[in-house]
């Protein structure tokens, strides 16, 4: 008999030495079996080698211990090396020990080697076939799991209860579940409780919470996983009420809640960003005595941040003693989504000086944090400390290093960044084409849109919006057609985030007509979208189409809210409609309970500043201002200069001059007033206070959108690569110009 060498187990290395006393086989397996019992694997294979070394053989009951240690220690080559064993003796007939392999094989991911031994079986009852059914199901290959089952029951096995277990562990849908519910109920498992509660979480999982319900009521006897699987179904399809009425009657029942039921009420008030709510269930989890452990603190902590209430979750966090990465991670991101990045950061930090090491998701956390603050430095320095520790990030957490240089306008280390990952999936794609379309390289986004779609990287709705943008904000009115065509070719529509870009690129790009006609076709609208093509209308001078779209807003019975309000009265500050305007801001207030901001009554001064009514709108502007407000005061004082009020120009001049604003446009503004009433004295002193604070007037500026790039002009600047063409070009249009006019002329004539 081939024996194995009592050397292949020396990198092993056991934590205690045994020294067993057994002489034979069966005494030998006996201590084996008894500690892969208590899981104690190393020990397992330690007392094999004495085994081998005391020249007792093996036997068929030996060897299902060694493969179980062998794939829970993850030792590949020494399963191969038992494996070897088993041929070599005979022993492969063996049910238990081909299942054993099977499982060896699968959970080191080598599915074919498992198959194999599964087809040089000579007999096969249902152990080897649950065992190679589950490690097809649980590898993802549901079909071919399925399959198998068929054959199985073909050849006239029976199946086990953990046959179905097994199936029902890679189960994603409900025709197969029911399918397994029908078999379990033929075989007459439907005592098996673990069975039965893996029908009832697979039901809920697949969104079959009231087949889950008639299977928890059909049940002869429940346990606590059978009244968790149940909450869990309905806390995750949102429904409060079931929810509470089943933690109820499980206490009536008297069963005790433990950390998973009470984690999934919590994540049910999270769900629903019910802060009321979240604050019972954890009155709840106090008052029961219930010891709260990691998993409990952790989601009512989340809860906490889900509902907005920062503080609150900030309290229990730090007196949370024993913090685990998920606990840590949990808490920056929360507070990176609460718009709390400096906070965020402070609670890496903090976890990097607990020592604790960051995963890839707190790594991504805390990126977020900085493309949110835009803080290049803090983004710099994590990535240096992500590379200096060797780590490695998953594809979300490169995603976020890619979008923190983007944001922060490093579009470079952004590109390098991206071109690093070795796999990419739509989020990679859509964060470095929306990071060069919000810098203003609609061009090169454009060129990255065509590289995405030649790695058959299918874009979405999201890829297409930060596109339109780009479009809308350069004025790129041909390429924001072109990609209208091409979210028709693509079937993205009807989905109202890209129908209201649509609207909004149309609009800022002149074109009114095809941003009505997108209007017009949306089949749902939301405020954005009201806001969008009112605002449009607005700027466009065309105050009554964008008064005949409110009233339609109003008759849907939706709501206005502050943004339609500010697009509205806008709307009629461009165009001159005071009345109508002081109606509607009046009407914020009465009719919908909502208190004009600093940007609605702000609207009003210009209002009626631009309708002469100076007089009227600086008293408005003191009764309904408390605090200066520098920006309208030089609201009413252009209007000052423009309609000759020099007594009242002079009294709001000198309001803005205590002020001592940070803005050198306000000192250009207060010189070109003193100016225009003769105050030279004045003139300088205001230049000389802005000099004094090192304020510089930024030069008026404009751009023009040619091929996807923009070129920008700046007044009294000749720093364009191409100003001498430029200039010699208006030359000579001026020319042509003087000479078609004269020519005018002498027709006229």
């Amino acid at each position: 008999m081939n024996k194995l060498s009592s050397s292949f187990l020396n990198p092993l290395k056991p934590q205690t030495q045994l020294t067993p006393t057994a002489t034979t086989t069966q005494a030998f397996n006996a201590i084996i079996n008894r500690l892969s019992s208590q899981r104690s694997h190393h020990e397992v294979l330690a007392t094999f080698s004495s085994m081998l070394k005391a020249h007792i053989p093996p036997d068929t009951h030996t060897f299902p211990s060694l493969l179980k240690a062998c794939t829970s220690l993850s030792l590949f080559g020494h399963g191969v090396s038992l494996h070897q064993c088993v041929v070599v003796n005979g022993f492969f007939s063996d049910a238990y020990i081909a299942s054993s392999l099977i499982n060896l094989y699968a959970n080191l991911g080598h599915v074919q080697n498992a198959r194999k031994v599964f087809d040089t079986m000579p007999e096969r009852n249902v152990v080897p076939w649950t065992s190679i059914i589950g490690c097809y199901s649980r590898a993802g290959s549901v079909e071919v799991a399925f399959g198998m089952f068929s054959e199985m029951r073909h050849e006239g096995v029976q199946p086990s209860s953990v046959t179905l277990l097994s199936l029902l562990s890679g189960a994603s849908e409900v025709a197969h579940v029911q399918c397994l519910h029908g078999c379990a109920v033929v075989c007459g498992f439907e005592s098996d409780m673990c069975l039965v509660n893996s029908m009832l979480n697979v039901y809920c999982k697949c969104g079959r919470v009231e087949n889950g319900r008639d299977l928890f009521e059909y049940m002869n006897g429940r346990d606590t996983v059978s009244w968790n699987s149940l909450i869990s179904g309905y806390a995750q399809s949102g429904d409060v009420r079931e929810v509470f009425q089943l933690l109820y009657k499980m206490r009536v029942e008297g069963v005790v809640p433990d950390k998973q039921t009470y984690a999934s009420v919590v994540s049910v008030a999270a769900t629903q960003s019910d802060v009321r709510l979240g604050k019972s269930v954890h009155g709840q989890i106090l008052r029961s005595g219930f010891e709260v452990d990691s998993h409990v603190e952790t989601a009512v902590i989340v809860m906490y941040l889900k509902c907005g209430k920062v503080d609150l979750a900030f309290r229990i966090f730090e007196r949370t003693m024993h913090k685990d990465v998920i606990l840590w991670t949990a808490m920056i991101s929360g507070l990176v989504q609460n718009d709390s990045a400096d906070r965020a950061l402070m609670v890496f930090c903090q976890m990097l000086e607990s020592r604790t090491e960051p995963s890839s998701a707190t790594i991504a956390s805390a990126l977020a944090a900085c493309a949110q603050l835009g803080s290049i430095e803090l983004g710099t320095s994590i990535h240096g400390y992500v590379l200096r520790q060797g780590l490695r990030l998953d594809i979300p957490a490169q995603n976020s290093l890619v979008t923190m240089y983007a944001k922060c306008a490093r579009l470079d280390q952004s590109r390098a960044a991206f071109q690093n990952m070795s796999k990419r999936d739509l989020v990679s794609w859509n964060a470095i084409v929306a990071g060069y379309a919000q810098n203003g390289h609609l061009g090169e986004a454009l060129v990255l849109f065509s590289e995405m779609r030649a790695t058959l990287q299918k874009p979405d709705s999201l890829t297409v919006v930060s596109l339109l943008q780009a479009c809308a904000s350069t004025g790129a009115l041909h390429q924001g057609k072109w990609i209208h065509s091409f979210i028709i070719r693509s079937c993205l529509r009807p989905c109202i985030l890209v129908d209201t870009a649509l609207v909004d690129m149309y609009s800022k790009c002149g074109d009114m007509d095809k941003a009505h006609r997108c209007f017009v076709e949306m089949s749902e609208r939301d405020l954005v979208s009201w806001s969008t093509i009112i605002s449009g209308y607005g700027c466009h001078g065309k105050a009554d189409t964008a008064l005949e779209l409110y009233a339609e807003l109003l008759q849907t019975g939706i709501k206005p809210n502050y943004v339609i309000f500010l697009s509205i009265l806008s709307a009629c500050s461009h165009n001159g409609l005071v009345d109508k305007g002081l109606s509607i801001y009046q009407s914020m207030t009465e009719d919908f309970g909502i208190a004009p901001s600093l940007e609605h009554r702000a609207c009003i001064v210009d209002l009626l500043s631009r309708a002469g009514k100076v007089e009227e709108a600086y008293d408005f502007y003191k009764r309904v201002f408390p605090e200066p407000a520098v920006d309208v005061l030089g609201i009413l004082l252009d209007a000052c200069r423009t309609k000759g009020n020099v007594v009242l120009g002079d009294t709001i001049a000198g309001e803005i001059f205590r002020l001592k604003p940070a803005d050198a446009g306000n000192y250009v503004q207060l010189a070109h007033t003193f100016a225009s009433m003769n105050r030279w004295d004045d003139v300088g002193e205001a230049w000389n206070q802005m000099k004094a604070l090192g304020l510089k007037k930024l030069p008026g500026w404009s751009f023009i959108e040619l091929h996807g790039t923009i070129t920008t002009f700046f007044t009294d600047h000749n720093s364009n690569p191409q100003i001498d063409d430029i200039v010699s070009l208006l030359k000579i249009l001026s020319n042509e110009m003087r000479k078609s006019s004269l020519r005018n002329w002498d027709d006229v004539e």
